[in-house]
C-alpha cells in the first residue's frame, strides 16, 4: 500500500472533503438568491369604485427591471381606465388605454451601491471564499491521512520486529532444552528462556493490537468504490520506510515566500477585507441625502384622445430627503472600520505565524532526518554486538542473560529507528501542509 493510493482515496471518497466540496453548491445557491433582487418583475392591478360619486375603474400591467447601476429601475406597460374618473386622477386614460415607460434612479444615496447590490457582492465574495476553505480542508485531511498511513506502516514493521524477536527465543528454547537434557546447562536456564518467550509473546500481542488500531484509523481515509472503509491487511505493509531527502535553508526561504502567496488563510482574510469594504461603501452612501429622479413617458392613441390628455406626455420628478442625525449609518460605518482594522491586524499576525510555522516544521524535519541517520547507525552497532554475543554464547563464553540483553538492545534500537522514521515522515507531512502541498518535497 502506497501513500499515493491513500491520498487518491482521500481526494475522491473522503466524506468530510466531499462535504466541504458541497459547500460550493450552497454558496452558489445563496448567490442566486441574492441575484433575485434584480429579477424581472410582472406587476398587475385592478381598482374599482362600485359605490361613490366617481364610479371609475382602472387597471394596469407592467414589467419592471432593476438595473445594477445607480439603483435604477426601468419599467413599461399598459394602463387602461373606464367609467367616470376626476381629471386629476393620474390613472385616467383614453378609452384605448395608454402605453407607459419610465426610469427611476438615485443620484446620491443608494446611487453607487445599495443594499441589494451589496448583498449580491457579499454573496459573490462568499462564493469565492469557499475555494480557500476547500484548500484548507484538503491540506488538513491530506496531512492527517499521511500521518495515519505512516503510523500504520510503523506499526506493521514493529509487529514484524516483535515476531522476529519471539522467533529467536522460541528457536533457542529447543536448543536450550536439549542442552539441559544433556546436563550442559542448568534447568534454571530453560526456565529463564521460557520466561523470555512469554514476555515476548506479551509484547507481540501488544504490537498486534497497535497495528489493528492504526489499520482502523487508516480505514477512515482508505475507501473502496462503494465509499466503504477498507481495513488494509498486513500483507500490504511496505517492507521498509521510504528513503529520506534533504532540505536546505534556501528552499525554506523560497517555500516561505510561496506559502505567503498561496496559503488559504491569507486568501480568506483578504476576502473578508473585501466584504468589509462593501459594508463600508454601503455605510458611507447611507450617510448621504436621498436624491431620487424619475422620468416617465406616456403615449395615447391618436384617434381617441381625451381633450386634457396629450398623445405624448413626459413627466419628471425629483425627491429629496435627509435624515438629520443619521446615527444608524454612522454607527455602522464606525463598526465596519473597526472590523477592517481588526482583520488587518489578524492578517499581519497570520503572516508571522505562517513564517514561524514553516521555520519550525523545517527545523523538526531536519532534526528528524538527523535522528534517522543516528538511529540507523545505532541498529548496525547493536546488531553487531548481538551477533558477537550470540557467537560467544554458542562457544560457552557467555551466559543467556548477556545474550538476552544484547537481543533486547537490538530490538529497542530497531523500534527507535522506526520511531525516528515515523517522526521524520510526520514532520514531512506537516511541512508539506505548511507550504500548501508544495511539489518536489
Amino acid at each position: 500500500l502506497t501513500l499515493d493510493e491513500v491520498l487518491a482515496s482521500v481526494t475522491s471518497r473522503y466524506p468530510p472533503l466531499l462535504a466541504a466540496l458541497i459547500e460550493r453548491d450552497v454558496a452558489s445557491g445563496r448567490l442566486r438568491q441574492a441575484q433575485g433582487a434584480f429579477d424581472l418583475t410582472l406587476n398587475a392591478n385592478v381598482n374599482s369604485t362600485p359605490l361613490g360619486f366617481f364610479d371609475g375603474r382602472t387597471g394596469s400591467v407592467f414589467l419592471e427591471q432593476a438595473l445594477t447601476s445607480w439603483g435604477a429601475k426601468v419599467y413599461g406597460g399598459y394602463r387602461l381606465s373606464g367609467g367616470f374618473l376626476p381629471n386629476y386622477n393620474l390613472q385616467r386614460t383614453p378609452s384605448d388605454g395608454q402605453l407607459t415607460a419610465g426610469l427611476r434612479f438615485n443620484l446620491l444615496r443608494d446611487g453607487r451601491i445599495d443594499r441589494d447590490r451589496a448583498a449580491r457582492l457579499r454573496a459573490q465574495l462568499a462564493e469565492a471564499a469557499v475555494d480557500p476553505d476547500i484548500v484548507r480542508a484538503r491540506l488538513d485531511f491530506t496531512r492527517a491521512a499521511s500521518i495515519a498511513y505512516y503510523q500504520w506502516v510503523a506499526a506493521g514493521l514493529r509487529l514484524s520486529a516483535s515476531e522476529e524477536l519471539l522467533r529467536v527465543a522460541r528457536e533457542r528454547d529447543a536448543a536450550v532444552q536439549e542442552q539441559v537434557r544433556r546436563g550442559a546447562l542448568a534447568p534454571i536456564v530453560r526456565t529463564d528462556n521460557e520466561r523470555l518467550v512469554v514476555a515476548r509473546e506479551l509484547a507481540l500481542t501488544q504490537a498486534k493490537r497497535r497495528f489493528e488500531a492504526h489499520a482502523i484509523e487508516l480505514s477512515l481515509f482508505l475507501r473502496d468504490r462503494d465509499d466503504e472503509p477498507v481495513l488494509a491487511p498486513r500483507s500490504r505493509v511496505p517492507p521498509a520506510f521510504p528513503a529520506t531527502t534533504e532540505h536546505d535553508r534556501l528552499r525554506v526561504d523560497q517555500d516561505t515566500a510561496e506559502a505567503l502567496r498561496r496559503r488559504p488563510e491569507l486568501r480568506t482574510l483578504s476576502l473578508s477585507l473585501e466584504r468589509l469594504e462593501v459594508d463600508r461603501r454601503l455605510a458611507r452612501t447611507d450617510l448621504l441625502p436621498s436624491l431620487d429622479v424619475g422620468v416617465e413617458t406616456r403615449q395615447s392613441p391618436q384617434n381617441r384622445r381625451l381633450p386634457d390628455i396629450e398623445a405624448n406626455e413626459t413627466r419628471v420628478g425629483v425627491e429629496f430627503s435627509l435624515p438629520l442625525q443619521r446615527r444608524e449609518a454612522d454607527g455602522r460605518l464606525r463598526s465596519v472600520e473597526a472590523q477592517i482594522r481588526q482583520v488587518q491586524t489578524q492578517e499581519r499576525f497570520t503572516r508571522d505565524r505562517i513564517t514561524a510555522e514553516i521555520r519550525d516544521t523545517h527545523s523538526a524535519l531536519a532534526a528528524a532526518a538527523a535522528q534517522v541517520e543516528q538511529a540507523s547507525r545505532n541498529v548496525i552497532l547493536a546488531a553487531a554486538l548481538e551477533d558477537a554475543e550470540r557467537l560467544r554464547f554458542r562457544q560457552g563464553a557467555a551466559d543467556l542473560l548477556a545474550l538476552q540483553i544484547r537481543e533486547q538492545a537490538t530490538f529497542d534500537a530497531r523500534l527507535t529507528e522506526l520511531d525516528t522514521y515515523l517522526e521524520y515522515f510526520r514532520s514531512l507531512a506537516n511541512y508539506r501542509a505548511a507550504v500548501v502541498g508544495q511539489p518536489g518535497l
